[in-house]
């Protein structure tokens, strides 16, 4: 068999099946180490065996073989660690292959993210007297730079796309929704959100998320989100908000096999 180098367009068709054979979604974040990546593509003569992605020349964020070739999988998987002098990966635990085939080779796992989905549980968040939720416009730009900080690049990028919300009570910015549509899922898009640090802790987060996934249900976008898996104050705030989470996203070490 033969792996080559080629253009993301070139296996559009094989990340599709790929995607639909997920059994949960991933978040914005390995997106975006994915769409960064490096692509190889597995032959049989002319037929499709699978791809690979490789980030930063030591990164595996990608490995997919087809069900048909899949008797040939743990010998691929090897050569592709080997061919690419693969130090890292990054593995969803919804991808079940490249779960397995990690697990064959007793790597060393560290967890990264929780990933999450809409629980479609419907839940009111009430404004409250003062308060407004709305998209963001470019007059909204300087303030929230000052509350937000370097939470985010590019904030004018965001509100020009239509990705970033604001939440005020009366002149005062209380904290941004944000909802990164997916390039790699159809209709999905990723939600996060940033609070003002003197207003934590008061339910701001937990309605920002709400009101995000009111949107997106009245926009026919299935939300998605993810957080740090150390990060619990985050997974507190998005699950209060109706998300739920049962997937991680794990970071394995390559040992050396003896």
């Amino acid at each position: 068999m033969i792996i080559k180098e080629c253009a993301l367009a070139d296996i559009q068709h094989l990340v599709q099946e790929y995607l639909a054979g997920l059994s949960s979604p991933f978040d914005s974040f390995l997106e975006e180490y994915i769409l960064s990546s490096t692509f190889y593509s597995i032959q049989d003569d002319l037929d499709d065996v699978g791809y690979l992605a490789v980030h930063n020349k030591e990164r595996l964020t990608q490995f997919y073989i087809r069900r048909a070739y899949q008797m040939h999988a743990q010998t691929l998987f090897v050569e592709a660690l080997e061919r690419h002098a693969i130090r890292w990966m990054f593995v969803p635990t919804s991808d079940e292959l490249l779960l397995s085939l990690a697990v064959d080779r007793d790597m060393v796992i560290t967890k990264q993210a929780y990933f999450f989905q809409d629980s479609l549980v419907g839940m009111a968040a009430e404004l409250g007297d003062g308060d407004v939720f709305r998209l963001a416009a470019q007059g909204d730009l300087e303030q929230i730079q000052v509350v937000c900080g370097d939470f985010l690049d590019e904030y004018d990028q965001w509100i020009a796309r239509g990705e970033l919300f604001v939440y005020y009570r009366n002149a005062d910015l209380l904290g941004i929704g944000l909802i990164g549509k997916s390039k790699m899922f159809d209709g999905l898009a990723s939600i996060g959100m940033f609070t003002h640090e003197s207003c934590r802790k008061q339910g701001i987060g937990r309605a920002i998320i709400i009101q995000l996934r009111s949107w997106c249900s009245h926009n026919g976008i299935t939300p998605i989100s993810g957080c740090w898996y150390y990060n619990e104050a985050s997974k507190r705030t998005l699950e209060s908000g109706g998300m739920v989470t049962r997937t991680r996203l794990l970071n394995m070490e390559i040992t050396k096999q003896g």
